[in-house]
């Protein structure tokens, strides 16, 4: 059995990118940034940051440029894909980068508790349902009625990411380590 699968909750660094290939089919990209901390032998707080590109086809997109701006917290869903191209300097050039399969706005900007447009269609897996213009997806042929605000994931600002997790899961024993 094989499983390429990421989450990811981070912020943007900077707004999303949207452009067409040359087909017409709208693609956006999110450059994005995740951090971890921890304590070092000496008890001393460490931190990490690594950043992230994501591509996010059709609606699903739209959606992300519509609504995301930079330093907006979201959580994507999506698979891990890397390309390689030559350059023009005749050498090899590789990429890995997040496929956007679902995402989960952020809190609004200003403390808001989600209170977006109700033109959003659905946030997972976008493609099968109807887009703004009325066009269906691919797998689908009638037009579904938008979300309602209140069914559009929203991450809390105020939940802590180890919500739900007790707290002897969350501290690596020495013990538990496998060399």
């Amino acid at each position: 059995m094989n499983l390429n699968k990421v989450y990811l909750i981070g912020r943007l660094t900077q707004d999303p990118e949207t452009r067409s290939t040359t087909s017409g089919q709208s693609v956006t990209t999110l450059r994005m940034a995740t951090n971890r901390v921890w304590k070092d032998l000496s008890g001393g707080r460490k931190d990490a940051t690594e950043y992230h590109t994501v591509i996010a086809w059709s609606r699903l997109g739209e959606i992300a440029s519509q609504y995301l701006r930079k330093g907006g917290l979201v959580m994507i869903e999506g698979r891990l894909q890397t390309r390689n191209w030559t350059g023009k300097d005749n050498v090899k050039r590789y990429v890995t980068e997040i496929i956007a399969e679902s995402l989960q706005l952020g809190p609004k900007p200003g403390g808001g508790q989600g209170n977006y447009s109700s033109e959003v269609t659905d946030i997972k897996n976008p493609s099968t349902y109807s887009t703004s213009s009325g066009q269906a997806g691919s797998e689908r042929g009638s037009s579904l009625s938008p979300v309602k605000d209140a069914d559009i994931p929203i991450i809390d600002e105020n939940e802590p990411m180890n919500a739900g997790v007790e707290e002897d899961e969350m501290s690596i024993k020495e013990k538990d380590l496998p060399f």
